[in-house]
């Protein structure tokens, strides 16, 4: 009717998780995937391509227990990973935020899946850890393109030493306001609660459980993020 109020509920796409919640639960996704890769394949990471860069020049150095080959394949994959959700972003980008999220969290999704599958599948195998290498680093550079893109502050998903700087140097200690401290706060917890479960499955109950969980997390999101 005329001069009744608009809500957020009678709007389709205001409806699910917001942005902030997917975000958070994303960064507990990333902390899983790098206990898989890291403690299950060997000293190599898939989500944070900061550590992973540093990894590549300690293997580049000639450091035991790195793999020049497996770093190189885990930038390279991300990097196209990333290109490719540039071009989804360009693709959607004039659609709503939820229909770009949602088709993005659900490739992560597929590649999640796949790689659980594979884990399960060949354990093992000669050419499974590429595999999972690839698998998980395309899946994490499509989310990233794709969370750059959404802009929301202080929640990368993947990488906290900005957000730990923030946290810090804007804290009220450090003479600011602190008014993000909420979000970058949750965003460390939930990105070392990703790692733990993850590394508690990596050591229990193999590669595949925690990629399988991964998956499931990711496409729950995939099916229920809000445009707020």
């Amino acid at each position: 009717m005329i001069g009744e109020r608009r809500t957020d509920t009678d709007d389709p796409k205001a409806r699910g998780l917001p942005l902030v919640a997917v975000l958070l639960t994303l960064t507990a996704v990333s902390g899983l995937i790098d206990a898989v890769t890291y403690l299950g394949i060997g000293r190599i990471f898939t989500a944070n391509m900061t550590g992973n860069v540093v990894v590549l020049g300690f293997a580049a150095a000639g450091a035991p227990g790195f793999s020049v080959p497996h770093a190189a394949t885990s930038l390279g994959t991300y990097l196209a990973g990333a290109v490719t959700g540039g071009r989804i972003a360009v693709w959607l980008g004039e659609g709503s935020r939820r229909t770009w999220a949602r088709v993005t969290l659900a490739v992560e999704a597929a590649l999640m899946g796949a790689a659980s599958v594979v884990a399960y599948v060949s354990p093992g195998h000669a050419g499974t850890a590429y595999a999972l290498i690839i698998l998980t680093a395309l899946a994490m550079g499509l989310r990233n393109a794709t969370v750059r893109r959404l802009g929301v502050p202080d929640l990368t998903t993947t990488v906290l030493t900005m957000t730990l700087t923030g946290l810090a140097a804007e804290s009220r200690v450090g003479g600011g306001s602190g008014t993000r401290s909420a979000h970058r706060t949750g965003a460390v917890v939930a990105m070392l609660a990703g790692a733990v479960v993850g590394a508690w499955l990596v050591i229990h109950h193999g590669l595949a459980v925690p990629l399988l969980v991964a998956a499931a997390t990711t496409a729950a999101l995939a099916a229920t993020t809000a445009e707020r």
